[in-house]
């Protein structure tokens, strides 16, 4: 038989969904896995999202589309980034596609292979996956425990050479939990300027912020003109990460090649779930606002309940919907650990390192669950500790 393309060698994908065939036979077997492994709510959308969709069902909106996105949706989105961020872009500035999937058209339309690319490490596991199978240059910047895992914009600025085409900026963070300040992103953005370099902020999280914290952009410096591009989405603040929904804003020359790359790939976005983001943005903010507040003190729950278990200690997320403990004191590496909370406590979590190296010595949950289920299984990994 034919090989492959050279590409499919490295394609490596999201470690989190390849957890879901070994958990399915546990569970197929009988046995009740708590899953803080991806980044999914045990809490429903809202019914006004979903009613907002079965209508436009029923209105028959299950046709073909401008392939950039609705126009009514393009208008939504415009209004909600000039009250957010205090710009409003044009609607050939916005492009309407899944959110991960962002990641690698904004790469493909802006870096060759050689070229390098700088992100945060650890970091959301599609910036590896992308920069790996594309042949472009890994450029991670370590974030650190001490520094709250904290981003350093003077820790970029060293990193840049004349090969460097694009930097990643994740804040809020997946999977630290950590929430740039203005001045930090401000450094940023003038660095991001002063080199001429394109800056993909990935804001997937911009509504899921806790206690005195805010969600700062570093669109702010060029307003998506010139070379920032925003990442932002539905998934987590929304909760509706089965609907994929997401959108880009940047240059209008960028905008239109990604664009075009999507059109190439999926025609167009489905346009009875755009409509279901239009009521997202405009209805019912009030639920949205109390969703969050609810996280917040799903936070407090596991964060408190983390911090007792002899071994483990960690920082208390800024914002996002994960949590990034220290597990080195256990003695185990982050992947051992992963493998010993599932088979002794049916606890499915991600290992540190699957977010780049340094994540060693960490583990990533998501603890969008309910009460009832954290404190259960905050219990079984103690009590799976203190037995081993």
């Amino acid at each position: 038989m034919k090989e492959l393309s050279e590409i499919t060698n490295s394609l490596i994908g999201q470690p989190m969904f390849k957890l879901f065939a070994k958990l399915r036979e546990k569970e197929h077997s009988g046995e009740k896995i708590y899953h803080f492994e991806i980044g999914d709510s045990d809490f429903p959308t809202h019914s006004h999202i979903i009613n907002a969709v079965k209508k436009a069902l029923d209105e028959d909106h299950t046709h073909y589309v401008d392939s950039t996105g609705i126009v009514e949706f393009k208008e939504v989105i415009s209004k909600d980034i000039e009250k957010r961020l205090g710009f409003k872009p044009t609607h050939d500035q916005i492009l309407v596609m899944p959110s991960n999937g962002i990641i690698d058209t904004a790469i493909r339309c802006i870096v060759n292979p050689g070229d390098e690319i700088i992100y945060p490490d650890p970091g959301f596991s599609t910036y590896i996956a992308v920069t790996n199978y594309t042949k472009t240059e890994k450029v991670c910047v370590p974030l650190r425990e001490s520094n709250n895992f904290h981003i350093e914009p003077e820790e970029i600025e060293k990193r840049i050479t004349n090969k460097t085409k694009l930097i990643i900026l994740n804040s809020p963070s997946n999977p630290t939990g950590a929430v740039l300040n203005r001045k930090e992103i401000l450094e940023i953005a003038l660095i991001v300027k002063r080199h001429d370099i394109y800056l993909l902020s990935d804001e997937i999280y911009s509504k899921v912020i806790y206690d005195k914290f805010q969600h700062y952009s570093p669109s702010g410096l060029d307003r998506c003109k010139e070379r920032t591009i925003i990442l932002d989405g539905f998934a987590k603040g929304y909760s509706m990460p089965g609907f994929r929904l997401g959108y880009a804003i940047g240059p209008e020359n960028v905008i239109e090649k990604m664009g075009l790359l999507f059109e190439t790939i999926f025609s167009c976005y489905p346009p009875f779930i755009q409509y279901g983001g239009i009521a997202a943005l405009t209805e019912h903010q009030d639920l949205i606002d109390k969703r969050i507040k609810m996280y917040q003190e799903l936070r407090d729950l596991i964060y408190e309940r983390l911090n007792k278990i002899i071994g483990i200690h960690c920082q208390k997320p800024e914002g996002s919907v994960y949590i990034f403990p220290n597990i080195t004191e256990t003695g185990m590496t982050s992947q051992q650990f992963a493998e010993f909370a599932l088979e002794k406590a049916n606890i499915s979590l991600l290992p540190g390192t699957n977010f780049g190296e340094y994540g060693e010595g960490y583990v990533r949950l998501c603890y969008t669950r309910r009460p009832e289920t954290i404190i259960e299984a905050m219990d079984k990994l103690e009590n799976a500790l203190e037995n081993r």
